[in-house]
């Protein structure tokens, strides 16, 4: 009311209503200003350079000569063809099983030790993150020495237990090991130290109540904890196969003349794709071998997704 006419103040319900309404634009607007950036990054530095290297895919493209003409599907042809591309597509696919299964297992069980009541287990924790801020270049001089095929470490211990020594940069299946050896050693560790946050906000009495039931460490962690974190599993799987199926690194150090072996019995897709780039220079054959890349990771990626969500139905049927 106002206080003189005892007529109700116009302008002050008039200014409420346009605060009210400030106030749930502001609620319903800041949340997306927030996240914005991330999205406006995202759009610059991901999308728009998977859309640009979809169009040179399907032109003739050189790295000096610039944009040719439209080529339609002739690129993603050829690259089907080389037979260069698919002996990049076994190896990658066999580094990628070598590397990303054994290191969600082992970080998976590193996790659960890190876990328990160990004495420093601050200093642990800190450890097993160390070989991941090490540059892959140190990597690839530690493990190429350690794998090298006269006078490496491992070779050494091989011949001392009386077996002939390994061509680690000969041999495929050596090859893949000594390369999977040292993707392994540089993020099992980072997996590890997720799937420890994970089991860290798994409630303490469920072990408890375990425990009276008779169920031992390992019962414990195989039938509750892994269960439990399923979700941070699959992220961790989903992830390992993305940089599984992407490795350049460690193959391209491990060989001094970056073709992945004198044989090729080590290259991988991405290797492949560096190759055509920068010495064949065919831009359009290099994106079109990068966007068959891109669909080999989604369709691994959502295997992975449909046989873990089969595997949790079928816990929970049970």
């Amino acid at each position: 009311m106002s206080p003189t006419g005892g007529r109700p103040d116009i302008e002050g319900v008039r200014r409420a209503a346009w605060r009210q309404r400030l106030s749930r634009l502001d609620t319903l607007v800041s949340p997306y200003v927030f996240v914005s950036p991330f999205f406006l990054l995202f759009v610059v530095v991901g999308m728009f350079p998977l859309a640009y290297t979809a169009w040179v895919s399907v032109h003739d493209w050189g790295l000096l000569a610039g944009r040719g003409d439209f080529a339609g599907a002739d690129n993603y042809r050829r690259v089907l063809e080389d037979r260069y591309f698919w002996n990049a597509l076994r190896n990658t696919i066999s580094i990628f099983l070598l590397s990303s299964i054994p290191q969600v297992l082992i970080a998976l069980g590193l996790a659960g030790l890190l876990d328990t009541q160990l004495r420093a287990r601050g200093l642990w924790r800190m450890s097993v993150l160390l070989p991941f801020v090490v540059a892959p270049a140190a990597v690839a001089l530690i493990f190429g020495n350690v794998f090298g095929d006269r006078y490496g470490l491992a070779n050494e211990v091989v011949q001392a237990i009386g077996l002939d020594p390994i061509r680690w940069h000969v041999d495929t299946l050596a090859s893949h090991l000594a390369i999977a050896s040292m993707v392994n050693w540089r993020w099992t560790g980072y997996n590890a130290l997720i799937f420890l946050a994970a089991m860290q906000a798994v409630p303490r009495d469920v072990y408890e109540s375990a425990a009276l039931d008779g169920a031992g460490r390992i019962r414990q962690f195989v039938s509750m904890t892994v269960p439990m974190i399923r979700p941070t599993v699959l992220f961790v799987v989903i992830t390992s196969t993305i940089g599984g199926l992407q490795i350049f690194a460690e193959p391209r150090l491990f060989d001094t003349q970056g073709l992945g072996g004198s044989d090729r019995q080590y290259q991988t897709l991405t290797m492949y794709l560096w190759e055509l780039g920068w010495r064949v220079r065919d831009l359009g054959m290099a994106s079109a071998v990068a966007w068959l890349l891109f669909l080999i990771i989604i369709i691994f990626a959502l295997v992975n997704l449909l046989v873990s969500r089969r595997a949790g139905t079928l816990r929970g049927q049970r």
